[in-house]
Parts: structure tokens; sequence; C-alpha cells
């Protein structure tokens, strides 16, 4: 939960002022295809969550909390 609720309060905060600043009825894809206004706001709100839950993950895996994060150290030979 320390990633997932974080990054869907960040999805949500995102979507809502990306959608602000973009009309979704013009979002086309490839230029010509259009989609429904729904399918904009799940997808943008989605993408948005994916990525901050991958930012969210990058950072809990780098926190070294007492040498336990043993890929960065280098007292082991491989």
């Amino acid at each position: 939960m320390w990633i997932i609720w974080p990054s869907f309060l960040a999805a949500g905060l995102l979507s809502g002022v990306v959608f602000a600043l973009v009309e979704p009825a013009d979002i086309s894809i490839f230029g010509y295809i259009p989609v429904s206004i729904e399918w904009v706001y799940a997808g943008g709100f989605f993408l948005f969550w994916i990525m901050a839950a991958f930012s969210s993950l990058l950072s809990l895996f780098m926190i070294n909390t007492r040498g336990n994060n043993r890929l960065f150290d280098n007292d082991e030979e491989l």
C-alpha cells in the first residue's frame, strides 16, 4: 500500500490538472480515429497511475534501510 495509494492520489491530481488543460474530445489516434471521451479519461488516469506507481516503486527500492539492500553493496563477490 506504500506504493499503490500515493500513486493513486498522484494520478488523480495529475488527471485533474491535465484534463483541465486538454480537451479529450480533440484527441484522436493517428490523426483520424476518434476516441470516446470516457476512454481518454480512463486511459489517461491509468497511464498516470502506472507512471506514479513505477516512480514510487523505484524510490522504495533505492532506500537503503540498515544495509538490507544488497544490490548496491560491494561487500560480496558475485
